[in-house]
């Protein structure tokens, strides 16, 4: 017996109005296609489920049995109905932002704001992705827009926004040859060729062109890097440094995430600076994505 969920709504509203004509009014349907209906339900069930006459309309024995379950159903369905547009709300409403550490700088509130005054009832979420990860969730999916380094990996597969630019910094600890040498220094910085020789530490492998940029292979020439360690977080970086593995390449922004108890960060001449960038996937057009995306590009604009 395959019986549709508008049977057992006829069927409902002829129980409780025991009146075929008010329960047509009730339905918006037409007397004569209610009866109809009801009729096929009685085929379908192989009873009949109201005795009728002129004067009056009441349930059968086998009406009356399946009445509970009638009503059952067709609160079960409603409640999968509303579930189903509840979780179509929050779909439709929700932005998950992946980042490998929090970007600071005021950006995550400045972006909001401006999302937010163009979809009130936008949600934002974020999610924390490991380093291993340079497109924080955008390869595989799982985040919608996301705060990234540039350059990523496949990066044809991508449109983004820069949102800072900024000299990159190398983290020593306090004790290194090369503070002494900054602290004498009148910009108070070193230089790249200081560090060819220096333990460095590098992004996991899968990070792909982003722990060669890192590393800094571009203004290398021919001198292969010394890897001194594997990092994939701020917390793992600056336990490194602070013990000696090896120094460190950041951005000027991300400094605050390392430098402290003994590990401190100077400025680096001689390769390019940084950039931090929020970007999703191309073929990603939903509104909330690109608004996200032309808030990014706004802020970027504005003054470094």
């Amino acid at each position: 017996m395959d019986v549709h969920g508008r049977d057992l709504r006829y069927f409902a509203a002829v129980a409780e109005e025991l009146n075929f004509t008010r329960a047509a009014e009730r339905l918006f349907v037409s007397q004569p296609a209610l009866s109809k209906q009801i009729r096929m339900l009685e085929k379908q069930v192989g009873a009949r489920l109201f005795h009728r006459d002129r004067r009056v309309v009441r349930l059968t024995v086998v009406g009356e049995a399946l009445l509970p379950h009638a009503r059952g159903m067709l609160a079960a369905w409603g409640a999968a109905e509303a579930a189903v547009e509840e979780a179509r709300a929050a779909e439709l409403h929700t932005l998950v932002i992946g980042m490998s550490t929090s970007p600071g700088r005021g950006l995550l509130p400045a972006l909001r704001t401006r999302l937010v005054s163009r979809f009130p009832h936008a949600r934002p979420v974020l999610r924390q992705v490991n380093w291993a990860d340079p497109s924080a969730g955008l390869a595989d999916g799982s985040s919608d827009v996301a705060f990234v380094w540039l350059p990523l990996p496949d990066g044809d597969r991508y449109r983004y926004a820069v949102v800072a630019r900024e000299p990159r910094l190398v983290a020593l600890p306090r004790g290194h040859p090369l503070a002494a040498r900054a602290a004498a220094d009148s910009q108070g910085a070193v230089d790249f060729t200081d560090l060819l020789d220096e333990p460095i530490l590098a992004l996991p492998s899968e990070a792909g062109p982003l722990r060669d940029y890192w590393l800094a292979l571009d203004a290398r020439g021919d001198r292969a890097p010394r890897i001194g360690g594997v990092v994939g977080s701020a917390e793992e970086t600056h336990e490194a440094v602070a013990n000696g593995q090896g120094v460190a390449l950041l951005a000027t922004g991300n400094a605050p995430l390392v430098v402290r108890d003994g590990v401190i960060a100077v400025p680096v001449r001689g390769i390019s600076p940084s950039q931090l960038a929020v970007a999703a996937r191309r073929v990603d057009e939903r509104p909330l994505v690109l608004a996200y995306l032309a808030a990014a590009a706004k802020v970027g604009a504005g003054p470094s």
